[in-house]
């Protein structure tokens, strides 16, 4: 029951309709028997600063941020964690008496979702696919973890080069077009392939990124951060070659249970998370 008691907690962005943040944190939250409440906020591009005002002024405790505000929020926040400072995206706010603290939860997701499969990014030989803002949380997390060889294969190498300068005092990363002989070469070497594109993403499901999923070696692990439907293009034919393969969800709820800890305080469990939104994933 909501009371004058209650803590405030959201999620803003535009659009924002497709979000399940509010069902996957109220779960946790009745779960954890916490007095907080945790609504979805349309923000529109422009709308940030008056925004961020009336969520300071109104006392809430933390909201979550979506596109298109990631990027843009971090510069109006009193302070950055280095995680998100480098990764140059903040997903999670914490409100502490008006100081307005920005983290990046992301890293932390996709790194324990790894952990939950049984996969141990150390030494490992990792091909991403993509060079967006997810990407960039991924390779993060990699070079965390003393990954031993990361590539970037990509559709527009000079982004995915300027990706791969920011990170260059913490690895070496090679970027090639994945249409490439030499991406091919790094593919066929590759111990995980991590696709951060929205190729394959529900409305979108029969799209997947144009490489042959053959070439890699038996035994590799194939991951990709989408979620919606559970098994994209790519994983259903990667599962069809023998491969292991791992959906966003575990990266998601992982994300979600980093964001509750930093909001309450209080450790939750992922399988909450995943239970609670699976229901609303497709296929």
């Amino acid at each position: 029951m909501i009371s004058g008691k209650t803590q405030n907690l959201a999620i803003i962005g535009y659009p924002i309709e497709h979000t399940l943040s509010p069902v996957m944190q109220a779960a946790a939250l009745k779960e954890a028997g916490l007095d907080y409440s945790y609504i979805a906020l349309s923000v529109p591009p422009g709308r940030l600063v008056p925004a961020l005002d009336g969520l300071r002024a109104l006392y809430f405790r933390g909201w979550n941020v979506t596109i298109p505000h990631k990027s843009t929020i971090i510069q109006l926040l009193d302070s950055i964690d280095p995680d998100a400072k480098l990764i140059g995206a903040v997903n999670t706010v914490v409100n502490d008496g008006g100081c307005l603290t920005g983290y990046n939860t992301d890293c932390y997701g996709f790194h324990m979702s790894l952990v939950n499969a049984g996969f141990n990014i150390k030494e490992c030989r990792a091909v991403i696919l993509g060079a967006g803002g997810a990407a960039r949380a991924v390779v993060w997390a990699l070079c965390k973890r003393r990954a031993s060889d990361i590539t970037i294969g990509a559709r527009n190498p000079k982004k995915a080069a300027v990706l791969a300068e920011d990170f260059a005092h913490f690895a070496h990363i090679d970027v090639f077009d994945w249409h490439s002989d030499d991406f091919n070469k790094k593919l066929a070497d590759a111990d995980i392939l991590i696709n951060t594109t929205p190729l394959g993403m529900s409305p979108l499901i029969d799209a997947m990124p144009p490489i042959d999923l053959a070439l890699l070696k038996k035994g590799a692990l194939v991951c990709d951060i989408v979620y919606n439907p559970a098994k994209t293009k790519l994983l259903l034919r990667a599962e069809e070659l023998g491969y292991k393969t791992l959906n966003g969800e575990s990266m998601l709820a992982y994300q979600g249970v980093e964001s509750f800890r930093l909001f309450t305080g209080v450790e939750t469990e992922a399988k909450i998370m995943i239970d609670t939104v699976r229901k609303y994933f497709v296929g």
